[in-house]
């Protein structure tokens, strides 16, 4: 049995010793009350066993004395009715909302949660419902993505929402660390960073501190790695040292003047070493920053080298030579390095060819930030380049990675996808949304004829201003989330589903007018779901649609499930393509607004972000599976496919999935009736 702090790591001065050994026996005591109390009465006595417990946790030793009642808080009842009552099923990534909250008692159940399973990962609590071995791999995950707790004091935000209570996390972490040990962590971190890399997100700052926590790591003598963290050396040195002449991480001002005495071989070499490493890990060094704004000097062929563009984005950039000229000096420094990668993979795509894209790029470059779009800028993204910078870095990095939009922390999955989707199909019109809010404070769009500004409508679905948001989603989702909200607002009354009104007009031309939905909206039932499996077949499927690829990307809504297949919500994706995968097996390739498209939804259905054919940013899963989860899809009603020829064995595996999963208790009485259930399926 392993010896625990609170008996024989005694460090603390007698006074701090005698205060936890009074607040434990006023936790014993408020545990046994917890424990006798009636399954009806146990909300009652809860709040005074999480309020010594936060007293608890703030005191040295403290962590390891709770994680010896872990059974016995447990055993109580005190996640009882709640998520964390079945271990098994938490979800590490949602750990670091619960610990940021401004809610004591979500801070301090999470916290709980992670001790609890700590007694059980170290052998000192027989869980019934999961192993010592998955108890230590989701802590080393937990550990892994929310290492800045580790290392980092408490953010202004953090102090401003949480004060003191800021600091229990913290403790929490340390206490996870010295008994789970730093080597666990860093490896698990490193698979983590690869797997979020390979997304190629917009918002890299999050993957930018976690490497740089290891780094420090790594230079921590009193840190013993052991062999770990051997793959993190590509991950550190795109960010500190790409290449030789800075891979010391000299500082800008010495590399700089290293640039100025290099020949055009030595520029040639560093070119070709940044290119690399931004291609390899979609991060950019703030070096490279250096490198390109000192070739605007030089030539354009060592320009095109360290974007490391091929034939096609070298012809662009020099068939608009000017306009790329100008974007560099205006958007890319060492505080906005992104954008280098951003301008390269928008060169590649070819878009500026597009008759109006490079106007509204020169529009952009000269546009005047309204007061309010400076300060939003300013408050989200710091000072150390000028708003219009910031604002031209995100423009360049959306048109470049238009699949890497994510809606952060918020409700507003409909209005990263309407950007996603403008970027990836419809640029101007995208550049044409950023010079409105940016510059007037207010966009207007239309609804069957008329107009909604964005200044005039109620509230958005998002009850608060979003901030952790890239420059571009920044300023233009409040906007866009109002104008969804007033679009919904205007169709009520009407029978069916709102959205069937609401995304072509909200989203563009190109989304199909033929609308299929599969849940009855006054009763929340399933509705004639064979019927709507079919139509989807006949409209995606290229087997059972004459072979036609998808034109323009689709708003589609699905049923998000958890681990264990059980109902979260509704959410919106974008359908991009169907295609066999390396596999042969048909996929389809889809778009997630959700920051991290990597995801278990239980019943096997597991979602791919890499490996399976997919391209950067998109998800995939296989046809059955991705129809499994689908509520809501729109089609080109005159392009019908052959609905009789989906064979009725196929059917029947997508709508098991369909029972098993979120629509379990939405089977209607007179389908449960006529279903032989699942053996005789």
């Amino acid at each position: 049995m392993t010896e625990h702090p609170e008996t024989n790591r005694a460090t603390s001065p007698s006074s701090e010793g005698d205060k936890l050994s009074g607040l434990l026996d006023k936790l014993d005591e408020a545990i046994q009350l917890l424990d006798a109390a009636r399954e009806f009465a146990k909300p009652g006595k809860l709040g005074r066993v999480l309020d010594t417990a936060r007293r608890v946790m703030m005191q040295p030793g403290g962590c390891a004395a709770m994680e010896a009642r872990a059974e016995a808080f447990e055993s109580a009842g005190l996640f009882l009715g709640s998520d964390w009552a079945t271990p098994q099923y938490l979800v590490p990534s949602l750990t670091t909302h619960a610990l940021k909250s401004a809610d004591p008692n979500s801070v301090v159940i999470e916290s709980l949660s992670e001790l609890r399973l700590l007694a059980v990962a170290m052998g000192d609590y027989r869980h019934p419902m999961l192993s010592a071995e998955q108890a230590h791999h989701y802590l080393t995950q937990v550990m892994a993505l929310n290492l800045w707790l580790l290392f980092g004091a408490p953010s202004e935000a953090e102090r401003e929402t949480q004060g003191r209570l800021a600091q229990l996390p913290r403790l929490l972490f340390q206490h996870l660390a010295e008994r789970i040990g730093y080597e666990h962590i860093v490896d698990q971190l490193i698979d983590e960073i690869w797997r979020i890399l390979r997304q190629r997100p917009l918002q890299v700052e999050p993957v930018k501190q976690m490497i740089t926590q290891i780094a420090i790591c790594q230079a921590n003598p009193a840190i013993d790695l052991g062999s770990s963290g051997q793959g993190a050396d590509r991950l550190v040195s795109s960010l500190f040292g790409p290449t030789q002449a800075c891979r010391e991480d000299p500082g800008l001002d010495v590399y700089r003047e290293r640039l100025e005495s290099m020949d055009q071989a030595a520029l040639q070499y560093e070119a070709s070493g940044f290119a690399r490493a931004m291609h390899d890990t979609g991060l950019v060094s703030p070096y490279h920053g250096v490198l390109m704004r000192h070739l605007l000097e030089h030539s354009d062929h060592l320009l095109a080298e360290t974007m490391g563009l091929s034939s096609t984005g070298r012809d662009c950039l020099l068939c608009y030579r000017e306009l790329v000229h100008a974007l560099i000096r205006s958007g890319i420094y060492p505080a906005t390095p992104q954008a280098i990668y951003g301008l390269a993979l928008m060169l590649e795509r070819g878009i500026l060819y597009q008759p109006p894209v490079a106007p509204a790029m020169w529009r952009q470059l000269g546009l005047t930030l309204s007061e309010w779009s400076q300060q939003r800028l300013n408050m989200a993204h710091g000072d150390a380049v000028s708003p219009r910078a910031r604002l031209l870095e995100g423009v360049m990095c959306m048109l470049g990675l238009p699949l890497g939009v994510g809606q952060g922390n918020n409700p507003t999955c409909q209005s990263a996808r309407a950007l996603s989707m403008w970027a990836y199909n419809d640029p101007d019109y995208l550049l044409q949304m950023v010079a409105w809010a940016a510059r007037d404070d207010e966009i207007v769009m239309h609804f069957e004829g008329q107009p909604i500004s964005s200044r005039e409508s109620l509230s958005g679905v998002a009850t608060e201003l979003p901030m952790d948001l890239d420059a571009v989603s920044l300023l233009v989702v409040p906007h866009l989330d109002r104008i969804y909200a007033e679009m919904g607002r205007r169709c009520i009354g009407r029978e069916g589903d709102p959205h069937r009104w609401v995304n072509p007009e909200f989203h563009g031309w190109w989304s199909g007018r033929g609308f299929r939905i599969n849940v009855d909206v006054a009763t929340g039932q399933l509705d004639d779901l064979e019927d709507f499996l079919r139509h989807f077949y006949a409209a995606y499927h290229p087997y059972y649609n004459g072979n036609q690829p998808l034109i323009h990307p689709q708003p589609a809504g699905i049923a998000v499930t958890d681990s264990a297949a059980r109902f979260i919500g509704w959410h919106a994706i974008t359908l991009l393509r169907v295609n066999l995968d390396p596999q042969d097996v048909m996929r389809v390739y889809f778009y997630n607004p959700n920051n991290d498209s990597g995801q278990d939804w239980g019943d096997g259905v597991k979602v791919s972000t890499a490996g399976q054919g997919e391209r950067f940013g998109e998800a995939s899963l296989p046809f059955e599976q991705l129809a499994s989860r689908l509520y809501i899809f729109h089609f080109d009603p005159l392009e019908r496919g052959e609905l009789a020829t989906v064979s009725q064995q196929e059917l029947d595996r997508v709508i098991g999935h369909v029972h098993r999963s979120w629509g379990a208790d939405r089977v209607p009485a007179t389908d449960l009736q006529a279903s032989p259930g699942i053996d005789g399926a």
